[in-house]
């Protein structure tokens, strides 16, 4: 007969569904199609659900209801349950790594006609895209595994000074600063932004900084 060894915790013989898909180590968010790497089916699904080990987040994303937040969370439930949207403004400044704002609001931009969603889960602040705003400087990204669309460093930066009002004028002027110190963006990119996307506030920092 085998001893018994104190303190030692043996792996349970039958694991569970939910047992599988945390040994899986999916990410904070999954889809059903990656349940083959648990050793899982689809059909398995809905009691996962049902018994609250897991959450629907939105169409075809899951989280387990126990994963430890990362830093990119709020990010993620936040696209995935705005699709249609753009991560913008602060949020975009601290995903960039530019300037010192740790925003506790998820920055979001929709269409001018779309209906901003409340969602009391997460914080959530919205600004208005459209025409060419809507697509020059934005890029395709992802966010634990959430296809998402975010600004991008140049865009970012033109962004603060155009939203100044909402955001404050030395955030503005701290991200210009912050982005040319560390390399993020040139004068050249920021003055192409500026031609599609017109701002006079950041073409006077612009001057200011040529004079």
């Amino acid at each position: 007969m085998s001893k018994a060894h104190p303190g030692r915790v043996r792996p349970s013989p039958n694991p569970t569904s939910l047992d599988l898909l945390r040994r899986a180590r999916l990410g904070g968010f999954f889809r059903p199609r990656q349940l083959a790497d648990a050793g899982l089916t689809r059909d398995q699904l809905p009691a996962l659900v049902r018994s609250g080990s897991v959450e629907k987040i939105g169409r075809g994303l899951y989280r387990l209801a126990d994963a430890e937040p990362t830093e990119n969370y709020g990010l993620a439930l936040a696209c995935a349950r705005v699709p249609n949207s753009i991560v913008c403004l602060l949020s975009a400044l601290r995903v960039h790594e530019i300037g010192t704002q740790s925003p506790a609001d998820v920055w979001l931009a929709i269409p001018h006609k779309a209906r901003a969603p409340r969602l009391p889960e997460i914080r959530l602040r919205f600004v208005r895209f459209g025409g060419l705003a809507w697509k020059f400087g934005v890029k395709d990204t992802e966010f634990e595994g959430v296809q998402a669309r975010i600004t991008s460093p140049a865009r970012t930066v033109a962004d603060c000074f155009r939203f100044e009002r909402l955001i404050g004028a030395d955030t503005a002027l701290e991200a210009l600063r912050d982005a040319l110190r560390h390399r993020k963006v040139t004068i050249a990119e920021l003055s192409r932004v500026e031609q599609v996307i017109p701002s006079r506030r950041l073409r006077a920092a612009l001057d200011m900084r040529a004079t």
